[in-house]
């Protein structure tokens, strides 16, 4: 999963896991609202793209070549090439990488899977026992430095997110997931345009391996820059060349150095200004169909204001946010005699709020019940949420959207009530100091609440402080711009907030709830939920699939380990392009090749 400062599902999530309905759409007309998936004004549906030619499949369409630049906002900036690292796995980087970096698969607007027909010509099971998957590259497909796109390429992702490289008894590459790549026991590259994996067991989510999350890297800057002759040839026992190769993926990529990140999508990187914007030129050589746009600066804003204010000011063509804001909503919805379309829909995300098991406080089971009895998630819609989606309600599982097959309300009976909260703790053996906060054993029931600068997350956390102050409970803010970006994924909090952007593939919570798991950085363990996402994870039958994620649902339900909040709308808008949507997991640049200027 993606953590999102939205994640993830990202932290919307990168990696994640979960399926919901399309939504979305803009009027025909070119003005006004997005809210209904309607024909845009170049008369596609803004879920689809041009280029489907079924719901399995996708070619980028041929569409007129421009000189045009296109400026993008969204709430964060880009920091890495590689979004596979523990530390750098972010869907604000999966924004502008989805157009970077080509793999087997893509998601279109409607969160379909489809076969990237421009450099795949098929991926078939070919075995059931072992369960083994053929992957077949098209011939003549390259890196924008002229590199061949192939085998090598997919030898390497295998080979960093597997988990079977250690170096000093520790997994050597420091991936944010494993889920699917350390069930794949064998990578062989029978010729340089075909992979066949060998699993140990049956995986039916293969389709989200090898490029969904934008994670096909190129091997062969690996090999000039490590001195390895051949990656295929590097076992995860190689102790020495793999030493090389994990120190390489897991620093070199952050940020931008043209010659070490070249691109195998539609675009390639040619500018990036920390903290800021990055910016993305057609790639020329691009296998399939030229991007329309020459280029696309993608720049980071979290103030959701100032982005339609830069809208209306013509500083910015399109603007994009998983952090939805009522004011920013408003302002832009009273745009539309200008000619600027607006949507809003319920995206692939959650907030939700993790309890770090390393602090002492929330090993004690009394204070993590008595903590989210407190929270007042209704109060937390109601103010930040129904202003932009007037039927939200408070989210009731870690794996399952309201809709979905399988959602079952797990926390309905935390309903925000402080004195709920209090007889826990007293039951507990806590009781009031002086100035009303809890005490036990010489402890104050006191901790931080960490976040980035999102305005919306600093108004949670005001909103939890007040309701929590009544249970003898003590929030401290504690707001970190950069919170994503290090600290998360370090454990470096007390409570958690942020959010999880989610791909349709549900075995990606594997990695955010297992013991030990890369993408659990609370040190939350217990070993029924493992179980239940071990076998899930490798079950044939959907049914019996959904049925054992629901079990684990339902017991970190019990465990009181994660709150979720709500799954905020995205919000985006557009001004002079022919069709542009915020899709749930790759942001607004999703289709970002398609655009075409209007008037």
């Amino acid at each position: 999963m993606k953590r999102s400062t939205a994640t993830p599902l990202a932290v919307l999530f990168v990696g994640a896991a979960l399926v919901l309905q399309a939504c979305g759409g803009s009027s025909d007309n070119g003005g006004g609202d997005a809210g209904t998936p309607t024909n845009g004004p170049g008369g596609v549906a803004a879920g689809e793209a041009k280029g489907e030619v079924n719901k399995s499949e996708y070619t980028a369409p041929k569409v007129p070549l421009s000189n045009d630049t296109f400026t993008v906002a969204t709430d964060n900036p880009f920091t890495t090439y590689n979004n596979q690292t523990a530390d750098g796995n972010n869907s604000y980087n999966t924004f502008a990488l989805t157009q970077v970096l080509a793999g087997a698969y893509l998601l279109d607007g409607n969160n379909n899977v489809l076969l990237n027909k421009d450099v795949m010509d098929s991926v078939e099971v070919t075995n059931k026992a072992p369960f083994t998957v053929t992957w077949k590259i098209k011939p003549n497909v390259k890196w924008s430095d002229g590199a061949a796109w192939g085998c090598h390429d997919f030898y390497l992702d295998w080979l960093s997110q597997a988990g079977l490289a250690k170096n000093g008894g520790k997994p050597a590459f420091s991936a944010a997931s494993t889920t699917g790549y350390e069930l794949i026991n064998k990578v062989e590259c029978t010729d340089p345009n075909t992979v066949v994996t060998t699993f140990t067991d049956p995986y039916p989510d293969y389709k989200g391996l090898f490029g969904v999350s934008s994670d096909v890297l190129p091997a062969h800057i690996v090999e000039q820059q490590t001195g390895v002759a051949d990656i295929t040839k590097v076992k995860p026992t190689d102790s020495a060349d793999i030493k090389k190769v994990a120190d390489f993926w897991n620093t070199k990529w952050n940020g931008f150095d043209a010659k070490l990140m070249p691109a195998s999508g539609p675009f390639k990187i040619t500018g990036f200004e920390q903290n800021n914007s990055v910016t993305l030129e057609r790639n020329d050589a691009f296998v399939g169909n030229k991007a329309g746009p020459a280029k696309i600066v993608l720049r980071g804003v979290s103030d959701q204001v100032a982005q339609a204010q830069a809208l209306e000011n013509g500083e910015l063509d399109v603007t994009s946010s998983a952090q939805p804001d009522a004011n920013a909503a408003d302002r832009l919805r009273n745009l539309s005699s200008q000619g600027v379309v607006f949507g809003a829909k319920a995206g692939l995300s959650f907030e939700h709020l993790d309890l770090n098991y390393k602090n002492k406080l929330f090993q004690d089971p009394a204070v993590r019940k008595a903590f989210m009895q407190c929270v007042n998630r209704e109060a937390l819609v109601e103010k930040l949420i129904r202003p932009i989606q007037p039927d939200a309600k408070p989210l009731g599982s870690l794996l399952f959207f309201q809709g979905e097959n399988g959602y079952v309300d797990n926390y309905a009976q935390y309903t925000g009530k402080a004195d709920e909260a209090k007889a826990t703790l007293t039951g507990a053996g806590w009781a009031p100091g002086g100035d009303g906060i809890m005490t036990k054993g010489g402890q104050k029931l006191s901790f931080k609440i960490s976040h980035t600068d999102i305005p919306r997350r600093k108004q949670t956390v005001e909103l939890i402080q007040s309701n929590c102050k009544a249970a003898g409970i003590d929030v401290k803010d504690d707001t970190d711009p950069n919170f994503l970006d290090t600290r998360v994924s370090a454990g470096d909090y007390d409570v958690a907030l942020f959010a999880w952007s989610a791909a349709p593939f549900k075995s990606g919570t594997q990695a955010i709830y297992s013991t030990g798991a890369g993408q659990n950085w609370s040190a939350y363990s217990d070993p029924k939920v493992d179980q239940f996402f071990k076998d899930a994870v490798k079950s044939t039958d959907p049914a019996a699939a959904n049925q054992l994620y629901a079990q684990a649902d339902k017991q970190l339900a019990e465990d009181n380990y994660s709150l979720p909040l709500f799954n905020p709308p995205n919000m985006w808008s557009y001004k002079g392009i022919d069709s542009v949507y915020f899709q749930s997991y790759n942001g607004a640049l999703w289709n970002a090749n398609e655009w075409v200027k209007q008037g």
